[in-house]
């Protein structure tokens, strides 16, 4: 049965902490390195509900994408922002939180990204590597692209702006992306898919003539949770690895 400090390594072989941006804080968080998993819960995020999930099946170990704790913490008590890790730590949970790395690293979160909507990966979009860009096989017409974005990434809506451009050159950066849009531009995509992009963004996509869709920070980031999960059975097939079914897109649409 492998420990958590094993678990550790193969995600850090596949995503070097090195890798990571220098705001961030991925990495072996909450826990005891020697603790062995028996089972294992894999989510986007660590909120109070997957907490609650993990528990449920007895998880010895949370797998998230962002990071627990981002700031580093003046106490820790079951108020304010150490509560969660709090629990955690008093349920037994481990909990290794893989971020940018991950956006990053090759087969990551926007390699994943970017072959869901029909493209090979070419190169990042960005120069520290974040994104990715590529060439769909055939040109499509964006509406019949925003069907496909919708359904594959389990989207309760898009934002979007038509370009007046079929999609063929795509670029695709999971999560809050769209400061990264004049670097998409560079890269020649007439299309860029994204989240949390901001109105000005919007607006200057309009005037450049970029189809620019905002498909949601969940929605474009988590489908390489389920990436992640299939490649920890693989290296571990004696530990459960179990994808979260209580965390999902948090926003709704009117």
């Amino acid at each position: 049965m492998a420990n958590v400090q094993e678990i550790f390594e193969a995600l850090a072989a596949w995503a070097p902490l090195e890798l990571q941006l220098d705001f961030d804080n991925s990495g072996f968080l909450v826990g005891r390195k020697e603790k062995p998993v028996h089972r294992a819960l894999l989510a986007l995020d660590i909120t109070d509900e997957v907490i609650r999930e993990a528990m449920e099946i007895g998880a010895d170990l949370i797998l998230s994408h962002h990071p627990l704790i981002f700031h580093p913490l003046k106490s820790l008590t079951g108020e304010g922002p150490g509560r969660k890790a709090l629990l955690l730590a008093e349920s037994g949970i481990a909990a290794i939180c893989m971020h940018t790395n991950l956006d990053i690293a090759e087969g990551g979160v926007n390699d994943v990204l970017l072959r869901l909507l029909g493209a090979e990966p070419e190169g990042p979009v960005d120069a520290v590597g974040c994104g990715r860009v590529g060439t769909l096989p055939e040109p499509m017409v964006l509406q019949d692209f925003l069907a496909l974005c919708k359904e594959r990434l389990h989207a309760k809506g898009l934002r979007y702006v038509d370009g007046g451009r079929p999609v063929h050159r795509l670029g695709v950066l999971g999560g809050a992306g769209g400061d990264e849009f004049h670097d998409a531009l560079e890269k020649g995509c007439d299309t860029y898919v994204t989240a949390d992009v901001k109105y000005h963004v919007f607006l200057e996509a309009a005037e450049e003539g970029v189809n620019l869709i905002d498909a949601d920070h969940f929605c474009t980031e988590n489908p390489v949770i389920l990436v992640l999960a299939e490649r920890l059975r693989k290296a571990f097939p004696s530990i459960e690895f179990t994808v979260s079914v209580k965390h999902r897109q948090v926003i709704s649409f009117y």
